[in-house]
């Protein structure tokens, strides 16, 4: 695997807009946001700076929610913090990636499916262009939906691995870990190498992802902010 650059993962959304996944949004001086059907994800160069909080503003309607990841623990001006948590950022760099013949790729058409799946399980967000940020892999049975993953955030050399979920019922027969070995073997072929982020808080994932070889990279702030006034 070619060298790549650790600094772009300390404000990943930052750096796939201006980079790789330009296309999928919009940039305006020091604040950049993915387009709001594909991911509620903003950032900013410098959230110490008020000009970028400004900029920001003028991506983003009086009254929207918008989701910040690598965010500070306060708000600029003109807004106001309204959820969000403690994550943890953990690189892949001795998991072992695997291809799959079960798994199925997930297109346009099953989009339905996957918005139902993820608003059962609540991995995060996902909204209904988000399958356009990168590959997305599913396991079916009877040919329902039970669990899928795919990318999200691409900064230079690096993809996130994100929308890990399986159906309750179908949870502790290893689907999880075989939709994360597979798509990583994807991101690792085309030369990248594979990232995620997980709730703080959710032990279980945590404790998954690192015995199938992630590292604990940082812990890393996804708050929700609210403007209040331009």
């Amino acid at each position: 695997m070619t060298t790549v650059d650790r600094a772009v993962l300390d404000n990943p959304v930052w750096s796939a807009l201006n980079g790789p996944q330009s296309g999928f949004g919009v940039v305006n001086g020091q604040a950049a946001r993915y387009q709001p059907e594909v991911s509620p994800f903003v950032a900013l160069a410098d959230a110490a700076d008020p000009a970028a909080w400004a900029d920001l503003a003028e991506l983003v309607e009086p009254g929207d929610t918008v989701l910040m990841p690598a965010a500070p623990e306060g708000a600029g001006p003109g807004w106001e913090r309204v959820g969000g948590g403690l994550g943890v950022q953990l690189t892949g760099e001795d998991l072992v990636a695997a291809p799959d013949a079960e798994l199925v790729t997930l297109g346009r058409d099953d989009v339905p499916e996957m918005v139902d799946l993820v608003e059962r399980t609540k991995p995060g967000p996902f909204g209904p262009r988000t399958r356009q940020l990168g590959f997305y892999l599913g396991i079916r049975r009877e040919g329902k939906l039970v669990a899928m993953a795919g990318e999200r955030v691409r900064p230079p050399g690096w993809t996130e691995i994100s929308a890990v979920c399986t159906d309750p019922a179908f949870r502790g027969q290893g689907l999880a870990n075989r939709l994360v070995r597979a798509v990583a073997a994807g991101i690792v072929e085309r030369g990248e190498r594979p990232f995620l982020h997980a709730a703080g808080n959710n032990d279980n994932a945590i404790r998954l992802y690192l015995a199938m070889g992630f590292r604990h990279r940082r812990d890393i702030n996804f708050h929700a902010y609210r403007m209040t006034a331009r």
